[in-house]
């Protein structure tokens, strides 16, 4: 395919209602995935479970790749860009995973979403045609008021530890920002999301993995029931089919308004703690809703 950059409206390119449908649908998925982690750490700790996971979704989206003629190995100039993006992608997971049991999980989730602050600001370096207008950078403020609605504000950390990480999560969401903007304004963006995805996963399963050994994780038991299906959830549904349908978007659509609907994860995240866990719902909760999609629909105003 050719490496011909993508036009000035391509960059820019609010998203329609199927663009709209899709990110909804992956940040339901996501907001599920953080329970399944949950439900599956009694038997397998989170570094191991990220390194697992990357290894069986880079075997499973190989193997579509070889059923439907996919390229994976063709010379396209795409390799440092991939193997770059793919480190951060690893990274940003070690982080997360690592991040998280230092700190509290709403804690995680606001620093975590600060990620589409990140994108905006480097792509107006990056991404010159797809900066925000100033009423696109009050809907993104009014969608992460909503969050600090949701979620409260994160008092000051007393704890060195929960200090760390607290970093170690702001990191991750700035790693996700910087691999959104490569994919966006490198090769990358001329190649299939199955290959940027494979990228994502060779390069993120050793990192994840010693990671794992740093942390000096093992697994003591064959896991249950329980683990093995939200793990599978976590491998197939996630990793192998949302992660490559979010790369499909950020070829298409802005990387800014695509990014800016991210802070809904951890708000499904809390409806699905809600009806999976019994975790309880507010009537903070059901603002915190209205203001983030007050703000969407600001961010994605056609120009």
């Amino acid at each position: 395919m050719s490496a011909t950059p993508t036009p000035h409206h391509h960059h820019s390119r609010p998203l329609d209602s199927i663009g709209v449908a899709l990110a909804l649908l992956l940040c339901l998925s996501w907001g599920f995935n953080q329970v399944a982690v949950k439900l599956t750490l009694h038997d397998i700790p989170p570094q191991l479970q990220g390194a697992i996971r990357s290894v069986i979704a880079a075997l499973l989206v190989a193997g579509y790749c070889r059923l439907r003629g996919i390229p994976l190995l063709a010379r396209d100039g795409t390799l440092w860009p991939g193997v770059i993006a793919g480190t951060l992608f690893g990274c940003e997971f070690a982080c997360i995973y690592q991040g998280l049991s230092y700190t509290t999980a709403t804690r995680g989730a606001l620093f975590m979403y600060l990620a589409p602050f990140f994108v905006v600001i480097l792509a107006r370096v990056f991404l010159p045609a797809d900066k925000f207008k100033l009423w696109q950078w009050i809907g993104l403020c009014l969608s992460f008021a909503g969050m600090i609605v949701a979620f409260g504000l994160p008092t000051p950390a007393l704890d060195p530890r929960q200090m760390l990480g607290d970093t170690l999560i702001v990191i991750a969401a700035m790693g996700w920002a910087i691999t959104t903007v490569v994919i966006k304004a490198s090769r990358l963006n001329t190649i299939s999301p199955e290959k940027v995805m494979m990228y994502q996963l060779v390069m993120s399963a050793p990192i994840m993995g010693l990671a794992a050994y740093a942390a000096g994780e093992t697994i003591t038991r064959w896991p249950d029931a329980q683990a093995i299906g939200w793990m599978a959830y976590q491998t197939v549904w996630v990793v192998a089919v949302t992660f490559v349908i979010w790369f499909a978007l950020i070829k298409k659509y802005s990387a800014n308004r695509l990014s800016a609907f991210t802070v809904l994860t951890p708000l499904f995240g809390v409806a699905a703690g809600h009806f999976m866990l019994g975790d309880p719902l507010t009537p903070a909760f059901l603002a915190a809703v209205a203001m983030v999609a007050a703000g969407l629909i600001l961010v994605n105003r056609a120009r």
